[in-house]
């Protein structure tokens, strides 16, 4: 009960705080970052382990210097949550630049399509752009949480447009398979460690990760074209950008585990480009191949 009613106050404040002009509560949320960066610990360290293992040219002050300001970021995409929850359509459309071929699914309305979206902390902004900047619906999958508060919270604001479905990791495949096939948008986060099931271990900025393979394999089953897809917060309140980039033309192939390789170099360059905005307070590599000793302390 407690943690449910904590739940309900903190999603109030939330809406509250969504009504501020956006560079204000960028500085509220990126205030509330250096706290997190103090009192979260475990996840602080996570944080650092990752960086280390990815980025290992940084130096020991680098490495701290890049983690402080990604929970700079991390704190900012919560607290703006709440506009991409309840802030009117107009608003939305004036805070986001979306770049490239966001129309591309609209023009081939037989085409089934993905959108391969990676786990930066502004990647919320990309789905709200999906409903907003182009006309046909779109599904995705996301992680159910533990508290029902929270998660009925998130199944409304990722469906708050009403264009298509949401379903949980842990649904069956098949219903999503039937939404893409009657023109459904499959917008698709591929990149954490959800163990071996249907994946393979794949070079991650050299590191083994258990990366999957579904996105790939779905893809060539349902004849996919694949479409990159970037969020980048902007400095100061600026707004945000989404980066639409053009199908590739060569991907899915017939080998899962190379397309698996080519995703993940395609993550690197992105993180390379923006490194304080990918979601380094996971466990990426949580799962090792057999005989390996964990990463994580």
């Amino acid at each position: 009960m407690a943690g449910r009613l904590g739940a309900r106050l903190l999603l109030a404040l939330v809406w509250l705080l969504h009504w501020l002009p956006l560079p204000l509560l960028a500085a509220l949320g990126s205030g509330l970052g250096r706290l997190l960066f103090m009192l979260a610990g475990r996840r602080r360290r996570i944080a650092l382990r990752n960086v280390e293992l990815c980025l290992p040219e940084l130096s020991p002050a680098e490495r701290r210097a890049l983690v402080a300001q990604h929970f700079r970021w991390l704190a900012r995409s919560l607290l703006e949550r709440g506009l991409l929850w309840h802030a009117s359509p107009a608003r939305l459309r004036r805070l986001i630049r979306v770049e490239g071929d966001v129309g591309f699914a609209e023009r081939h309305p037989g085409q089934a399509v993905m959108w391969l979206v990676p786990h930066f902390v502004g990647m919320d902004v990309a789905g709200v752009a999906s409903q907003l900047f182009q006309r046909r619906d779109v599904t995705t999958i996301y992680q159910r949480q533990r508290n029902a508060v929270f998660d009925a919270a998130i199944l409304r604001g990722r469906s708050r447009f009403g264009q298509g479905e949401v379903f949980s990791r842990h649904d069956r495949v098949a219903p999503l398979v039937r939404a893409i096939k009657r023109g459904t948008i499959f917008f698709n986060l591929p990149d954490m460690d959800f163990g071996l099931r249907d994946a393979a271990f794949v070079p991650f900025f050299g590191v083994p990760a258990a990366t999957l393979l579904a996105p790939a394999r779905l893809a060539r089953s349902l004849h996919m074209a694949v479409q990159p897809v970037l969020t980048e917060m902007l400095p100061g309140g600026r707004g945000y950008v989404v980066r639409v980039g053009e199908p590739w033309a060569d991907w899915p192939s017939d080998d899962a585990l190379a397309d698996a390789a080519r995703m993940n170099a395609w993550i690197e360059q992105e993180v390379r480009r923006c490194p304080g905005q990918y979601l380094w307070v996971h466990k990426r590599f949580k799962t090792r191949p057999p005989g390996q000793a964990p990463l994580y302390r």
